[in-house]
């Protein structure tokens, strides 16, 4: 019997040779001492955003005065030698930026506004004539100082002037603040405050007369300084007739007759044969009031409350009567949509308001209140609104301005054109000149509101309207005509597809507030 091989002998051994791996990882050997600097992955890197696209500012349309007056400014003949260029711009853009933030673009007189070289010019006269004048007074006033000081011990001389004024001598007397030397008592001492109260009781008693130092420094800047900062020589007034004011005298006292002035802008101190006194004034505004009822002239009428205006402040003269003009000039323009009147008017009214001189102070507030919603003036209007009392939020008219203010401060146009249709005094001048905005809003949310479509009756009611007719007007001005259908129910507006429209319309009229000048 012979042996059999077993089957796993006849396989070959090959097949179960196990292939041969090396026992470590192969890695690339070290040529310097420092780390290698780790890679990140490519999805670790942030491309930088891209740069904003950039807004071109909207261009602002200047008055054609006001480009006048620039090139006035620029021209040859005009030029000043000791003014430079830059200087000259300088303050060209300080003249026009003040009055673009005021609001007064349209009112300034830029005919016969001083060129800025001219302005330049005459405050460099006037600190010129100044320092001359307070450089002798200081000087009379320190020789004053040293002749009572003698024979005082030092002690007592130490508790009147300070320690730094004895260390710099006289050149340093004669830099001190010109109020040092002029400020003897009176009227405006108590306005004025002292670094030290020692140096006060030292000046008291000891300086030459204030109101003499006042009158030669009035004097010498009425009739106008040298040709420029250099110059000594006084420069005399061709203008003869031109009055210098009595600092002693007080105001302008009057003396004409005449009823009817044409208004003229002051250049020179007032001539009191070109002034009328009080009760002329007075039976000038009954003559006005007989004439605007008879007459309707507007330009007329606010060139002579403007001359009637100036008489009173010339003569300084703040009571009943001057509130009473104020109020009548500031409701004649608001008839008539005269904004720069108006508001000068109304800035003079606070003041006099202020001083409890009667008047109709809650009246005014409320406009005032109206007057920042239709300017959109946030800052001023926040700042009306701190100084109301609780009394005056009760008062009617101020009440009706604020619930006005809160209902679009809330988007509830419904409750806004309520209060339009009942708005008191004279309001109501002042809400037409924004109520088409509000209105443009309103529609914007009904077309969002209601669609496909809304009646015009409901759009005649909402948004205050008189009649159907005065709203379907209102409708086809701001391009919604094609979009008005007739039905039997009646008139219906097309909402959800004249949104759009009147979106557009809406931004254009909120984009900017035009505060017209003087008509």
């Amino acid at each position: 019997m012979t042996a059999t091989a077993p089957t796993w002998s006849s396989t070959p051994l090959a097949a179960y040779e196990m292939q041969s791996y090396p026992a470590f990882t192969a890695v690339p050997a070290r040529r310097a001492l420092t780390r290698p600097i780790p890679i990140p992955p490519p999805q670790y890197y942030r491309t930088p955003p891209p740069d904003p696209p950039k807004t071109d500012k909207p261009k602002r349309e200047w008055p054609p005065a006001v480009r006048l007056y620039v090139q006035r400014s620029f021209a040859a003949e005009n030029g000043i030698a000791e003014i430079g260029r830059e200087e000259m711009e300088l303050k060209l853009k300080k003249v026009i930026s003040d009055a673009a933030e005021s609001n007064t673009l349209n009112t300034v007189d830029w005919d016969n506004l001083p060129l800025p070289q001219q302005m330049i010019q005459a405050e460099r006269m006037r600190i010129h004539t100044m320092n001359t004048s307070v450089t002798s007074a200081w000087r009379d006033l320190s020789t004053l100082n040293v002749q009572e000081t003698n024979g005082i011990s030092n002690d007592s001389f130490s508790k009147k002037r300070k320690s730094s004024d004895l260390a710099h001598g006289q050149n340093e007397q004669e830099n001190q603040p010109p109020w040092r030397s002029t400020n003897t008592g009176g009227a405006f001492e108590d306005r004025l405050t002292y670094a030290d109260k020692r140096q006060r009781n030292d000046l008291v008693g000891k300086t030459p007369s204030k109101s003499q130092i006042n009158l030669e420094s009035r004097k010498r800047r009425f009739e106008g300084g040298g040709s420029g900062p250099s110059s000594t020589h006084p420069y005399v007034s061709t203008k003869d007739n031109s009055p210098t004011p009595d600092v002693e005298q007080g105001p302008v006292v009057g003396t004409c007759e005449k009823l009817e002035k044409k208004y003229f802008r002051l250049t020179s101190a007032p001539n009191p044969a070109t002034v009328r006194p009080l009760p002329v004034l007075e039976k000038t505004l009954d003559l006005l009031k007989k004439k605007w009822k008879s007459d309707n002239n507007y330009s007329y009428i606010c060139d002579q409350f403007k001359s009637l205006r100036q008489d009173l402040t010339v003569q300084h003269i703040k009571n009943d009567f001057t509130v009473n003009v104020y109020e009548i000039h500031a409701r004649i323009a608001l008839e008539k949509g005269d904004l720069g009147e108006y508001n000068q008017c109304q800035t003079q009214l606070r003041v006099l308001y202020s001083n409890n001189l009667g008047g109709h102070p809650m009246e005014f507030k409320a406009y005032r209140i109206l007057y920042f919603i239709h300017t959109r003036n946030r800052t001023e209007m926040n700042d009306v609104l701190a100084d109301l009392t609780l009394a005056e939020k009760r008062a009617p008219a101020i009440k009706h301005a604020l619930d006005s203010r809160s209902a679009l401060a809330l988007g509830n146009y419904h409750r806004f054109f309520q209060l339009y249709l009942e708005t008191p005094n004279m309001g109501a001048y002042l809400m037409d000149m924004f109520v088409s905005r509000e209105r443009l809003a309103a529609l914007t949310n009904i077309c969002k509101a209601y669609k496909p479509d809304v009646k015009l009756r409901f759009i005649t009611e909402e948004l205050g309207f008189e009649s159907d007719e005065e709203s379907a007007r209102f409708l086809c001005d701001q391009g919604g005509q094609a979009f008005l259908e007739e039905r039997e129910d009646g008139v219906r507006l097309l909402s959800g597809k004249v949104g759009n429209i009147f979106e557009s319309v809406k931004d254009a009229a909120f984009r900017t507030v035009d505060i017209k000048g003087q008509i």
